[in-house]
């Protein structure tokens, strides 16, 4: 089951990193028109910052996810690695409850301010500032995935190789 449950999560990885890199390739194509409309047409579009901006809080939110599942999120394992094999998995451990603590904490509190703007709209895009937030709760609830997954893992002994991201 562990086995089933990790295929599917793998490739929910792989999709969110392949939309957080069309993401920065959208974005990087909006800046270019945004920089080629003020500098050569002398009319840089009234949509292009802010359509910039609502990519990047997509891609950024998606990639810290996946980041979890990859593990290539920010750590300094040097001590971890050094202590003995049962404490260096009870700090692994502990290490992903306090990220899953964090997904939940940013899929509740995410999903409220979705709630809470979700009439305001974006002037120069004409969308619900709410959709700019939506990826807040979609990333709590799978950093939180991935860390139960990871947890799993760990608790089942198949820990990650240094190399395929342990925490």
């Amino acid at each position: 089951m562990l086995d089933r449950f990790a295929a599917i999560t793998r490739w929910l990885s792989g999709l969110l990193m392949f939309a957080g890199a069309a993401g920065i390739v959208v974005m990087t194509g909006i800046i270019g028109w945004q920089v080629f409309g003020r500098y050569v047409l002398n009319a840089s579009p009234a949509w292009s910052e802010q359509a910039a901006l609502v990519l990047m809080v997509w891609f950024v939110m998606f990639g810290a996810a996946a980041g979890v599942h990859e593990g290539f999120h920010i750590r300094i394992g040097v001590f971890v690695e050094a202590l003995p094999v049962r404490i260096r998995t009870a700090c692994r451990a502990m290490a992903l409850l306090i990220i899953a603590a964090c997904g939940i904490a940013l899929a509740v509190w995410g999903a409220q301010l979705v709630l809470a703007v979700w009439s305001h709209v974006i002037p120069t895009l004409g969308i619900s500032r709410g959709f700019a937030y939506l990826p807040l709760p979609l990333s709590g609830g799978l950093i939180t995935l991935f860390a139960i997954e990871r947890l799993a893992e760990l608790a089942a002994g198949r820990e990650r190789g240094r190399m395929e991201g342990r925490v």
